[in-house]
């Protein structure tokens, strides 16, 4: 399993304490009715989406919840690769049956395109064979019943669906579930975009969770001071500048290093930010303090 499962693979980060805070207000944003399905979508690629959607359906299953994750991007999935598993069969086999006899496996059905994971009580749907045609798989009557089915054997169903500015996908799989969460990213979402993301999402009838802001900076010494528990890996920050994550990979800094003094004003300045925001900005520093460890350790 990658190490962007930072929720597996390190549950003691602030970045996990962050998607379970997450977790927590998906599960009580309507308490007249419990969400079972959940769609995890973005405006266009490159916005952390699937990183958001692997991690977030790891703490439900932390959390003691039987979680399937569906991997709905049937163009250009990546959920198998995030969790190592196989490719196929996954949901477009299902869909259209097409590829399920090549694997030999006698059960045809739901079960035979579940993956376990290394995750305990996680399953995964990997998107599968690349479809001609995945729009019109997903407004197949096909899919509405693997929903019900799945949330009969599930806690909950989370799916990370394609990016809603490039294909219609995402905008039809969101009047099949409970619920809808937008990914957007710090500097590169246009605002445009996300309001027309969400109107095109209202339009069809899809419930709105919230919006998710990724790849938001922090300056290191809120860092240290929000998480003092881990005060030796933040002192390391000082010896390099704060750089926001390209699609999963951090870049090394090739500017001067940034002062101390420099991080004490940044921090003045954003005390006014909102709490939600704070916590936010704290993930993409930890991922760039790991990253840059782990580039020292190997050279």
């Amino acid at each position: 399993m990658k190490r962007e499962v930072i929720s597996h693979k390190d549950p003691k980060s602030p970045i996990s304490e962050v998607f379970r805070t997450l977790r927590t207000n998906i599960q009580f944003i309507n308490n007249d009715r419990k969400i079972k399905t959940l769609l995890v979508t973005s405006t266009l690629p490159g916005e952390g989406k699937s990183w958001i959607a692997s991690n977030l359906a790891v703490t439900f299953a932390q959390a003691g919840k039987k979680v399937v994750l569906i991997d709905a991007d049937m163009r250009k999935g990546r959920q198998y690769v995030i969790f190592n598993t196989s490719p196929k069969p996954g949901l477009s086999n299902y869909l259209s049956q097409v590829g399920m006899e090549e694997n030999k496996d006698k059960t045809k059905g739901i079960i035979s395109c579940l993956q376990k994971t290394e995750v305990k009580n996680l399953y995964l749907m990997p998107a599968g064979s690349i479809p001609p045609n995945p729009s019109e798989l997903l407004v197949s009557s096909k899919m509405i019943k693997l929903l019900e089915k799945l949330k009969k054997v599930s806690d909950i169903v989370i799916i990370d669906g394609t990016p809603c500015e490039l294909v219609t996908d995402a905008i039809v799989l969101s009047r099949m579930v409970d619920s809808t969460v937008i990914v957007s990213a710090h500097k590169i979402t246009k605002k445009d975009s996300l309001e027309r993301v969400i109107k095109n999402i209202e339009n069809v009838g899809g419930r709105i969770a919230g919006v998710v802001i990724n790849k938001m900076p922090i300056a290191g010494r809120k860092y240290e001071e929000r998480y003092y528990y881990y005060g030796k890996e933040a002192n390391r920050q000082d010896s390099y500048e704060m750089v926001p994550i390209n699609q999963g990979k951090a870049k090394l800094p090739t500017d001067q290093p940034m002062k101390m003094e420099n991080l004490r004003t940044t921090v003045e300045r954003r005390k006014r930010d909102k709490k939600t925001e704070d916590i936010l900005k704290q993930m993409n520093q930890y991922i760039d303090v790991e990253k840059y460890k782990k580039g020292e350790n190997n050279d």
